[in-house]
């Protein structure tokens, strides 16, 4: 049998725990960070909470014979990707990384495309201060919302699934909601609260697309922050089944 450990909290990772749960030569092990209050838990085995960095995380993989490594979490979860290559290159565990694919601008569309939060609400002070107060649907995050609170002319409809840290500023309304959403929905909510420009971040996925969609539709600017870089040198594959394939033929060829 062998031992695998999916670091997940997305779609992909649950699809693939799924597949790995239904195969008698697999064991896994999803691990989740434990920042969503009520996440929504993958097939087989899972673990809460973080592991102390490269440090803790080598010492469990070691613990627990682990046999491979599948990186399945979030394209913005830098740190513990990071902390998954240093693991894994200590160790000598194997480790994969399974990304979707990003978003890409298509005809219609009206996207900025910047290089981090800081560089957003830079942006987002800018168009402020050229053509006056705006109206902003923000999308990256709970813990994103300080990097953007403090821009004078700037009210924000900041959508999240868990509640932002209090005290929450005058000039933002927080909207607690999960996807998958709908272009009719995302349509309605821009309406309803007159909004000027969306910011978002390049996660990519169907679940979320359709606040894109309808940005194309009534002319909304997008401000798209880009993905960090992934580590050098490690396999990455962008579908459940290519990460399927690439563990069965570790496991068969041991």
């Amino acid at each position: 049998m062998r031992r695998v450990l999916i670091l997940g909290g997305t779609a992909e990772a649950r699809a693939l725990a799924a597949e790995l749960a239904a195969d008698p030569g697999m064991r896994v092990v999803s691990s989740l960070a434990g920042r969503v209050t009520d996440p929504r838990l993958p097939a087989g085995q899972v673990r809460m909470g973080g592991f102390g960095g490269p440090d803790g995380l080598t010492a469990w993989l070691a613990a627990e014979r682990i046999d491979a490594m599948v990186d399945a979490t979030h394209p913005f979860a830098a740190r513990m990707t990071a902390s998954a290559a240093e693991a894994a290159a200590r160790t000598g565990v194997p480790l994969l990384i399974l990304r979707r694919p990003g978003w890409r601008e298509g005809p219609g569309d009206d996207w900025q495309r910047v290089a981090s939060l800081a560089e957003a609400a830079t942006r987002l002070h800018g168009m402020a201060r050229q053509h006056g107060p705006a109206r902003v649907f923000l999308t990256t995050g709970r813990r994103s919302l300080p990097v953007f609170t403090g821009l004078a002319g700037v009210w924000l409809l900041a959508r999240s699934v868990d509640p932002p840290e209090p005290p929450v500023p005058d000039n933002v309304h927080v909207l607690l909601d999960r996807g998958p959403y709908t272009v009719a929905g995302e349509r309605a909510l821009i309406r309803e609260h007159r909004l000027d420009v969306l910011v978002t971040k390049d996660s990519g996925g169907r679940m979320t697309t359709a606040k894109l969609v309808a940005a194309r539709e009534l002319g909304l600017p997008v401000i798209m922050v880009d993905r960090p870089p992934l580590p050098i040198g490690v396999r990455t594959v962008e579908t459940v089944g290519a990460a399927v394939t690439w563990l069965h033929k570790r496991r068969d060829h041991g």
